[in-house]
């Protein structure tokens, strides 16, 4: 349980004032794992906020209590004087936490004075009176929260991995210890993971925020700050920003398919417009019945004219008409031509004059009455379908022009001293490598129906990194990113994002193979514009390739309006016997239709992050799971899901 307690003056008078306390609730509430029981605004009066806190922490035995506003220097700043003779203990550790992450950002944080602690069993966490700063200290504490809390209730949970630590730290030779486990699989690879401390959800090196990007590579960090996450949890995070666009009118053409309606359709028109005939034949009365019958008029369906045709047929004569001609009024039914004979033609032989029809006929027969096949205002597209072969339908009733969600426009931009344009390099030199992720991912782009902008490569240069990324901004809703995500010493991509673009890293690391330091952050446009998605993706192709199938395409969906955006997985039977890995993969295979019309999987060879080689023919993604001790492989046979990303071959 949580309470949030807005201290201003301002704010007391008028609530709608308060900006920080209703964005705190929401940070709280998107979190299951959190509830707001309580939420208040109070005056800047160390009195009236001591009571609250005191009682919320006492009485209401609330866990956490976050209080924004009054930790400036101003005189009537007096959150921390009102704070700190409550607290049973405090938590420098926390407080240093929210200042670092404040001054990573801007060195006016300097000036602002957060306390936090411990009054008996809540945790007691004061923040700015800014949103922009209460977001980027909480995106920072939720990291911690959880085992804070942990520690603070005394969970057994936290005894147990306390226990196993001071166990590891009494044995050097275990502390030390790394697990070197088989990786790759189907025929053939390796590699090996080692099971590292920092790695622990909770652990006190997980910031989720990076160091200062002028901090000398002698001090840098030598693990990542960013918790490790499943896969699951990345997809979660990133729906919650991945909204759907805004509403566009587009012309009904050969370049709707692939929009998602944004209302219902209705038509305007019905079709048939007029009585129409399903048949080549001879409009009649049915009651003139079998016989030889004068033609009086031609209805003829390619010109939508009526040759010499009278407004009402006369009774004992016929019309000729062609199939989609219009029925002359007064007619009841058409005879099919077949069951006719030829009585009388004209002297030339080049007109029909008399007909006689050979057979019965009932009222109707062979007639399309006005409307029949779609009535004026019936719906002929529901808002969230995405249209398709739909389109002659729209164009047949009338339909010029329909509402749809805007597609996302999508930029990659690749990144690296050593990267070069494949097309405008001859011979490459020692260390250098040709750009293969930005012609892999502006195709995959384009092949799942989004408008793709080439950003071209920008190198490992802290300036012009941001230049390139400020001007891309601008262009783009979505930005894709290669390279510079992981710990080398020119991996600048998150801090630039965080320190100069004033964006969120929601997450840096996955736990998957490939793909560990795929990074997804937003960068604010403005209270209402919403904020551009970036997806940072590793250098490696084959990592930058499944990310962008994994995460980047289903968020693309979304914002186009798919109702069902995220991947299919089917069932498959795997050919080959695959290794498993300490972290869940997605092994590239390919899939076809078996000769017992079963789904079979055929692995593409050794799975390495930089083999493009693996992605070869793939059309399919198996999701593995985790190595264990009782499952180290998969035999063939195995089913196992898969993601399909390309064709379906038969085999």
């Amino acid at each position: 349980m949580a309470g949030i307690l807005t201290v201003s003056d301002t704010a007391s008078k008028d609530n709608t004032h308060d900006k920080s306390g209703p964005l705190l609730n929401e940070l709280f509430t998107s979190d299951a794992r959190y509830s707001v029981k309580e939420q208040a605004i109070v005056p800047d009066q160390i009195q009236d906020i001591s009571n609250i806190v005191k009682n919320w922490s006492d009485v209401v035995e609330i866990n956490a209590i976050v209080l924004t506003g009054g930790t400036g220097f101003s005189e009537r700043d007096i959150t921390p004087e009102a704070i700190k003779p409550l607290l049973t203990k405090e938590t420098n550790g926390i407080t240093q936490l929210l200042l670092s992450t404040s001054l990573s950002i801007t060195p006016f944080a300097a000036l602002s004075r957060p306390i936090t602690g411990i009054r008996n069993k809540t945790l007691i966490i004061t923040l700015p009176g800014s949103p922009k700063a209460c977001k980027e200290n909480m995106d920072a504490v939720f990291k911690v929260l959880p085992h804070a809390l942990d520690l603070i209730l005394n969970r057994p949970v936290v005894k147990k991995l306390h226990n196993q630590m001071q166990q590891q730290q009494q044995d050097p030779k275990q502390n030390m210890a790394t697990t070197i486990q088989s990786g790759g699989g189907g025929r053939g690879g390796g590699g090996h993971t080692c099971s590292h401390q920092h790695d622990q959800e909770g652990h006190s090196s997980q910031t989720g925020v990076s160091a200062a990007l002028d901090t000398p590579v002698s001090r840098r960090a030598r693990s990542s700050p960013y918790p490790l996450i499943p896969v699951e949890k990345a997809h979660k995070i990133i729906a919650q920003y991945a909204n759907t666009l805004n509403v566009v009118s587009v012309p009904v053409s050969q370049f709707l398919p692939g929009y998602v309606l944004a209302e219902d359709v209705e038509s305007l028109e019905p079709v048939p417009g007029y009585r129409a005939s399903m048949v080549d034949g001879y409009a009649i009365h049915v009651e003139d019945g079998p016989g030889i019958y004068e033609i009086e008029s031609i209805s003829l369906a390619q010109t939508g004219t009526v040759q010499d045709q009278p407004k009402i047929l006369t009774k004992g004569k016929i019309a000729r008409v062609a199939t989609g001609g219009i029925i002359p009024q007064g007619a009841n039914a058409v005879i099919m031509v077949e069951d006719t004979k030829l009585v009388k033609s004209s002297p030339s032989g080049d007109e029909e004059l008399e007909v006689e029809i050979l057979v019965n006929a009932r009222s109707g027969d062979n007639i399309r009455e006005i409307g029949t096949d779609c009535s004026v205002g019936q719906i002929v597209g529901h808002k969230g379908q995405r249209i398709g072969g739909e389109l002659g339908v729209l164009a047949s009733v009338g339909v010029r022009h329909v509402k749809v969600f805007r597609k996302p426009r999508v930029g990659v931009l690749s990144s690296g001293n050593e990267v070069l344009d494949h097309i405008h390099t001859d011979q490459l030199k020692p260390g250098q490598i040709r750009d293969t992720n930005r012609i892999t991912l502006l195709a995959a782009i384009q092949a799942a129906g989004f408008e793709a902008v080439d950003l071209g490569i920008v190198d490992d240069n802290v300036d012009e990194i941001v230049e390139r990324l400020e001007e891309a901004t601008a262009k783009v809703d979505v930005l894709l990113t290669t390279g510079g995500v992981s710990m080398g010493e020119a991996d600048f991509m998150k801090p630039i994002l965080e320190q100069k673009l004033d964006a969120t890293v929601h997450f840096g690391r996955v736990l998957m193979k490939p793909g560990k330091p795929t990074t997804f952050a937003t960068i604010p446009q403005g209270p209402k514009r919403p904020p551009k998605l970036v997806f940072a993706l590793p250098g490696n192709p084959v990592s930058a390739s499944v990310g962008f199938y994994l995460f980047v395409l289903p968020a693309l969906r979304r914002m186009a309006g798919w109702v069902k955006p995220e991947n299919v997985l089917i069932p498959v039977t795997i050919q080959n016997t695959i290794q498993l890995d300490s972290r869940p993969e997605f092994h590239r295979v390919q899939v076809s239709v078996g000769s017992q019309g079963n789904m079979i999987a055929e692995s593409t060879g050794k799975q390495q992050s930089s083999r493009m080689l693996s992605m070869v023919e793939a059309n399919g993604m198996l999701q593995l799971p985790m190595k264990t001790p009782e499952l180290p492989e998969l035999a063939k046979g195995t089913t196992v899901p898969c993601i399909l990303i390309g064709t379906l071959t038969n085999q």
